[in-house]
């Protein structure tokens, strides 16, 4: 697989940050998770997340939409400091992003197109005709056919089920789309086809996309930049061949080691 992602924004070191983390700290009981972390991300990039079990991966990101609740620390949205953001004001910021969470988390008892159509009818004042079009444009949009629409969940192949997810994140055309190990579960094969789905999806809507992931296939494929936690913080990040230099054992361990040069070799 290439490791450079294909038609990538330019400059992306040098665009807007839609996302910005300072000194965050977040923990459960006696137990810190996140400590001194700090992480921007940058409109239109794939920034990929990345780190061993337990890091913080998941919690920085339920942490960032307001999931979780911080100790320390801030956090910035389209600039807008998320403290001190009105209810009002939060709410319209929150439309602005979509969120694919692992396992895709659709509402087992909805089928895949009211599952589409739930955050529009929670946000937006259309007609229903007008919802039942858009929840089948964004069907489409992810390469699933028609007849998906009134299946429900139980229904689905796990590749299925992260795209019908993936169509609900999308439900209101946002700008930030977080991803929560998206490929989790899928075979190689189906990985690989989500990975180019959300390539495609960055280049033709301008996504800004913030994946949780361990895949190396798809840190390789798609991600612009990376960021490696571990002991709080972020270890590094960078493009993929700055963290594969790193010295850390862990950095090393999992960008240098036998399943990384085996990635390698097949991709």
């Amino acid at each position: 697989m290439a490791e450079t992602p294909a038609s990538a924004p330019p400059a992306l070191a040098n665009a807007d940050t839609v996302i910005s983390v300072e000194d965050l700290a977040v923990g459960f009981g006696d137990r810190m998770v996140i400590d001194g972390l700090s992480l921007d991300v940058h409109r239109g990039e794939i920034l990929g997340v990345v780190g061993a079990s337990g890091t913080g991966k998941s919690v920085l990101l339920r942490t960032i939409i307001g999931l979780v609740a911080k100790r320390r620390g801030l956090v910035r949205v389209f600039s807008h400091d998320m403290d001190r953001v009105s209810a009002q004001r939060r709410r319209l910021i929150e439309r602005r992003w979509g969120i694919l969470f692992q396992h895709g988390a659709l509402f087992s008892s909805l089928t895949v197109k009211q599952n589409i159509q739930f955050p529009m009818r929670e946000y937006l004042d259309l007609s229903p005709r007008l919802i039942e079009e858009m929840a089948m444009l964004k069907l489409q949009l992810v390469g699933l056919k028609p007849e998906a629409a009134n299946r429900m969940p139980s229904e689905l192949s796990g590749g299925m089920i992260k795209r019908a997810a993936l169509a609900r994140a999308l439900a209101l055309d946002p700008e930030i789309v977080f991803l929560d190990e998206p490929t989790s579960g899928l075979d190689p094969i189906g990985a690989g086809d989500f990975d180019e789905l959300i390539a495609t999806l960055r280049n033709t809507l301008g996504l800004t996309v913030f994946m949780v992931t361990h895949d190396l296939d798809s840190l390789a494929g798609i991600c612009d930049r990376i960021a490696a936690l571990g002991e709080g913080r972020v270890l590094s990040q960078g493009p993929l061949e700055q963290l594969r230099a790193e010295p850390h054992p862990w950095l090393q361990a999992y960008f240098n080691g036998p399943r990384a040069r085996a990635s390698r070799v097949h991709g």
